[in-house]
């Protein structure tokens, strides 16, 4: 009894014990502000906009419908939350360590002697019987003196949390992903629009020069030309409607539909994009989920590194015992039917042939390559943040460029048009300026979607959310 005593005051001085040191988040380069920050619109704070729906920032009724689906039917996000909830129940379970074991049981022996037994020592006489019945209760407590199993759950918990923030990660890209093929459909749609109207006045030439031709002022290969134009054009509209039908069938995917059941409505592009704020780069580190989520594995790491440490020390086990033994049923409660034991262990590994000198070696190489992942994880957020921000300045400065270019090619046909019909020009040289304003126009409608796809990208790269970052 001295014994137990001396071995729980121990373990009380000892409770406060971890093995390994405490997590340190370790520094990383962080500039002061981005390098193509001058060249952002600063935007007004958004509080009509909640920090789950960023989208809305965009007023598109159906992106917004289209965008509520995505945590609700992705299937991959599915995947991720039931690995979220298993890492937490993980958790829970190696909490439950930190507790003793206690089993309780029932047993009833009855028991016959041998007929050609001598008896001498045997309990039973020959061809007697003996029924014993037994109510034990044990209880086994291997103390955490050492701090294994809190670093175990230290890192456990830190596993759980890097779990979520990679959901909340493959949530934000997903929603990305969904928006950035969302603006693509609506600019091939703005295609489609340019090349129905770009047919239109294809038909109405083609009109014109046949009627010339019946009136013997042309020849039948302006004819000829003007049907090849027109052909090609209608051939270029049919063509937009195998990456719209890809597209269509991606986002079905990721708002977890058959795809042969889901269509998006026809809807050229209303271009805009909204005032995106941003914050200083050492605020990335708190508002990007995949930042977090490198960094909680590092926590993890460095919680298995003090359970590596642990190992070398003994391990303390106490395993009392309790119950009733009787073999009268009817007296198996009575205090003279108590039995009970006490028991301690001390165990301690005296050689394992480099078995823990090589798990704590793995363990640090695996933090090791934790701190440089949350590095490499840190410099491509930066990078893709000034990506965003630069690829918009260039994008906008290339539409306005753009706009002039469709102005001029727009008056240039109205010109040859009327050259043509005045005979001052042929139908070649028509249809030639024809193309390029028509060419103008379709590389204004590609440069919008980069632009909202762009615009996108910058909300991803920044985190998805306007406020504070998430919590677990």
């Amino acid at each position: 009894m001295r014994i137990i005593l001396i071995i729980l005051t121990a373990c009380t001085l000892l409770s406060s014990c971890k093995a390994g040191m405490d997590y340190v988040r370790p520094e990383t380069q962080i500039p002061a502000d981005y390098k193509e920050a001058n060249i952002w619109k600063a935007a007004r704070p958004m509080d009509n906009i909640t920090k789950e729906a960023w989208w809305e920032a965009y007023n598109d009724s159906l992106l917004n419908e289209l965008e509520r689906h995505v945590s609700i039917s992705n299937q991959s996000l599915a995947v991720k939350e039931a690995q979220f909830r298993q890492a937490r129940a993980l958790v829970d379970s190696t909490a439950a360590q930190l507790y003793p074991t206690v089993t309780l049981g029932a047993t009833v022996n009855r028991n016959r002697g041998s007929g050609n037994s001598s008896g001498g020592s045997s309990v039973l006489s020959p061809q007697s019987t003996l029924t014993n019945y037994s109510v034990p209760a044990a209880l086994s407590w291997e103390l955490d003196l050492w701090g294994k199993v809190r670093r175990t759950i230290e890192a456990n918990q830190a596993g759980a949390e890097a779990s979520f923030a990679e959901l909340e990660a493959l949530r934000l890209s997903t929603q990305a992903q969904l928006a950035e093929d969302y603006f693509q459909v609506r600019a091939l749609d703005t295609q489609r629009q340019i090349l129905e109207e770009t047919i239109s006045g294809y038909e109405k030439t083609l009109q014109i020069i046949k009627n010339r031709y019946e009136s013997g002022t042309v020849g039948r290969a302006d004819v000829l030309n003007a049907e090849t134009q027109l052909k090609t054009t209608a051939a270029q509209f049919i063509d937009l409607g195998v990456a719209r039908a890809t597209l269509e069938h991606a986002i079905a995917v990721l708002i977890g539909k058959p795809a042969s059941s889901f269509t998006i409505p026809f809807m050229p592009l209303s271009f805009g994009t909204p005032d995106i704020p941003y914050s200083v780069p050492s605020e990335l580190l708190e508002r990007r989920a995949d930042i977090a989520a490198a960094q909680r594995r590092i926590a993890a790491a460095n919680a298995q590194i003090g359970v590596a440490v642990a190992a070398y020390y003994p391990s303390v086990t106490l395993s009392p015992s309790s119950g009733f033994q009787s073999g009268v049923i009817s007296k198996l409660f009575s205090w003279p039917s108590l039995v009970w034991s006490l028991g301690a262990s001390l165990t301690q590994t005296i050689f394992d042939g480099g078995y823990k000198l090589a798990v704590t070696a793995q363990a640090r190489a695996n933090y090791d390559a934790a701190v440089a992942t949350y590095r490499q994880t840190v410099l491509t957020a930066f990078a893709e943040v000034e990506d965003a921000l630069s690829t918009h300045e260039i994008l906008m400065s290339e539409l306005r460029v753009q706009d002039e270019a469709v102005k001029s090619a727009e008056a240039a046909a109205t010109v040859a048009m009327n050259q043509y019909k005045a005979g001052i020009i042929g139908a070649l040289d028509l249809i030639v300026v024809q193309n390029i304003a028509l060419n103008n126009k379709k590389t204004a409608a590609v440069i919008k979607g980069r632009i909202m796809s762009n615009s996108v990208m910058l909300i991803k790269a920044l985190g998805g959310s306007w406020n504070d970052t998430w919590k677990y």
